[in-house]
């Protein structure tokens, strides 16, 4: 199954978990050991989810750092997913270009999100991009500080 299908899935799975307040590495073992009416998540797609859920709260930190006016807790529950997908791809997925991360959050925005939120998802990751040594430089630094598992739910991620 192709990549952009995946993030397809791995989106919906992220806005599901995000809308219904709950842990997204609970929702996505229920998805993964029953999948209803929809075919089983590809791999990749439960390890973007996996991946988002794990870092969550660094990543949402990585965007209100980042953003201009918005913070994630004021951000459209699509955006900011679709986000948190491409600034994992981003950081910590090493076999995905930084473009292509951008590029696939653009075309997962051009789907499901207007005019406007498309120039802010792409500014915003492009500003990431162009800092991206410093952003990972501190992104490892949170990581030594606390972990994201048992962060939840979105709200708490205003700064």
């Amino acid at each position: 199954m192709a990549r952009s299908t995946a993030r397809k899935r791995a989106l919906n799975t992220l806005y599901e978990a995000d809308e219904k307040n709950q842990h997204i590495l609970s929702l996505l073992e229920e998805r993964v050991k029953e999948p209803g009416a929809q075919t089983p998540l590809p791999e990749y797609a439960i390890e973007i989810v996996r991946g988002v859920g794990e870092r969550r709260n660094r990543i949402d930190k990585t965007l209100n750092r980042y953003s201009t006016g918005w913070k994630v807790g004021r951000m459209a529950v699509i955006d900011r997913n679709i986000l948190r997908i491409a600034v994992w791809e981003m950081l910590l997925n090493d076999e995905i270009p930084d473009k292509v991360a951008i590029d696939e959050a653009i075309a997962l925005a051009k789907m499901y999100s207007d005019d406007e939120a498309i120039a802010f998802i792409h500014g915003l990751l492009s500003a990431i991009m162009a800092d991206k040594d410093a952003c990972l430089a501190k992104f490892n630094g949170e990581s030594q500080e606390s972990g994201d598992e048992a962060a939840e739910p979105t709200t708490d991620t205003q700064e």
